[in-house]
């Protein structure tokens, strides 16, 4: 048991009618960043702990 393609419409229609077709662009640019920036955090993060340990 998982998510269908008729559930996925469905929740796609529901994004839709509550944010509008200009919003949506807007807020998965706001997400890709949040996740960019997270990857970066993370990178750094690895970076720093590989420094320390040699």
């Amino acid at each position: 048991m998982g998510i269908g393609a008729p559930q996925l419409i469905l929740i796609a229609l529901v994004v839709l009618l509550l944010f509008g077709g200009r919003k949506i662009p807007e807020l998965m640019r706001g997400l890709g960043q949040g996740v960019k920036e997270f990857k970066n955090a993370t990178n750094d993060k690895k970076k720093d702990d590989e420094k320390k340990d040699k």
